[in-house]
């Protein structure tokens, strides 16, 4: 047990909250996919991709912006930045609340689950508030004890709802809305009781504070939003290009991915308030060495899981997916995105880093860059090949292209270089790895 409480730190506590929402959320949607009628589990997914899109935007517009100005800063600073946070969250909600309204009375649709959408997008969209203030404030201040527990609560009190309605065998489109809204009001009601989407800071807000907020948001959002489009292109040209079944093909290995998202996202949530914490020193040195440590060792770390990967792809997908998808591309255009795994830490942290030290306009042209040369690649791929390999193959030359981009802005500002990245990356994790062994052998000893 000693060995465990050791190895229980803000980094595994953020790798298994990042985990959480995506390992309850594919059991959450495999239930439905099973119990759902087509139509129903369709309509769902609509919903769901609707309401993402709306959360991006204010998640986009406030979440890297709030972190960078509230990690670190003197705690008078904190609350007005928190206070602000909350004002100008209420007035991105309430512009997507009111176009919600409008759509609501005046598109007219035959489809009634089209009007239930409609009906419980804005009130959802309003209850998530504090919930999404909270979490964003709370990753700033390195709690990720208590973000694990608001993503248990939210994503653990779904699946518990839809498990109720599948056992009373009452399972639809609207009981999967009601159970969407009940769990996402508990969970900002809990946030707003317990005092973790500190709403009393409203008070405190100042116009000066909100326009720093938009001001860096107005980027992040195009950085946000583009990044999804980024990840979405590439279905939406296989479904112009190519037959309806190939879209299934390319989701499997795209959905894989997974596996490399989940630490990605860890290390960026606990990367970010560091990150920030040396921006407000004005520490130029120690912001460098940071982004080279957290982009180093997460490309070294992956490098074996990615053979591993590589090797087992064949396995893997017909363990998950069936036989007729361990016979189709799938396998192979998985092997390809193996290639480049190792280029998505680096690109990732040269983003976030570019936002945190005051360029956010830069990262927003990288992900356009790359956005533009994915779309360019996978149509002039498919042109030249008439394969779904090429736009598979395609997504490299995206990620260089990041990678090249981020690293020319980046050096203007700060002295590093990618063998540096790829040194300390080393040297940290092998250190990581040397003092847990050499506890867990100590602890042993004891014990003997």
């Amino acid at each position: 047990m000693p060995f465990f409480k050791k190895i229980i730190n803000k980094h595994t506590i953020a790798l298994a909250t990042n985990a959480a929402m995506p390992v309850i959320g594919m059991l959450v949607l495999s239930l439905m996919a099973h119990n759902l009628p087509k139509a129903d589990f369709g309509n769902y997914i609509f919903f769901l991709m609707i309401f993402i899109l709306g959360d991006l935007f204010r998640t986009g517009f406030l979440q890297t912006s709030l972190v960078k100005y509230y990690s670190g800063a003197h705690p008078e600073r904190a609350l007005n930045m928190a206070g602000s946070a909350w004002a100008v969250g209420f007035i991105l909600t309430a512009i997507i609340v009111l176009l919600d309204v409008l759509l609501y009375i005046f598109y007219k649709s035959s489809n009634a689950d089209m009007e239930a959408t409609l009906k419980w997008f804005g009130i959802i969209y309003l209850t998530t508030l504090p919930s999404a203030i909270s979490s964003w404030i709370l990753q700033a201040e390195e709690r990720f004890d208590r973000l694990l527990i608001l993503q248990i609560l939210n994503q653990g009190g779904f699946l518990v709802c839809i498990l109720l309605f599948i056992w009373f065998d009452n399972i639809s489109f609207q009981t999967a809305i009601y159970s969407y809204f009940a769990t996402n009001l508990f969970t900002s009601l809990f946030c707003m009781v317990s005092g973790w989407a500190k709403s009393h800071t409203i008070k405190h807000r100042s116009i000066q504070s909100m326009k720093e907020l938009a001001n860096f948001g107005k980027y992040s959002v195009g950085t946000s939003i583009s990044a999804y489009l980024l990840r979405g292109s590439d279905t939406f040209i296989i479904k112009l290009m190519f037959v309806p079944e190939l879209i299934a093909v390319y989701y499997i290995p795209q959905r894989l991915m997974e596996i490399f998202e989940i630490p990605m996202r860890s290390f960026v949530s606990t990367a970010l308030p560091e990150l920030s914490a040396a921006q407000q020193r004005n520490d130029p040195a120690e912001v460098a060495t940071i982004m080279k440590r957290y982009a180093g060792m997460l490309t070294v770390a992956l490098v074996p899981v990615a053979v591993v990967a590589f090797l087992l792809a064949g396995i893997a997908i017909r363990l998950l997916f069936g036989v007729k998808y361990q016979e189709s591309e799938a396998v192979n255009i998985f092997r390809l995105f193996m290639c480049y795994v190792m280029l998505m830490p680096v690109d990732r942290f040269f983003g976030i880093t570019l936002d945190i030290i005051g360029k956010p306009q830069l990262n927003m042209i990288k992900v356009f860059l790359m956005l533009a040369i994915n779309i360019i690649g996978d149509f002039v791929g498919i042109w030249l090949f008439h394969s779904l390999y090429a736009v598979a193959v395609a997504s490299l030359f995206t990620f260089f292209s990041g990678v090249i981009f981020g690293y020319w802005a980046l050096k203007k500002h700060l002295h590093f270089t990618i063998r540096d990245i790829l040194t300390l990356g080393y040297s940290q994790l092998k250190d990581v790895l040397m003092h847990l062994f050499k506890k867990g052998r100590t602890e042993n000893a004891e014990q003997l």
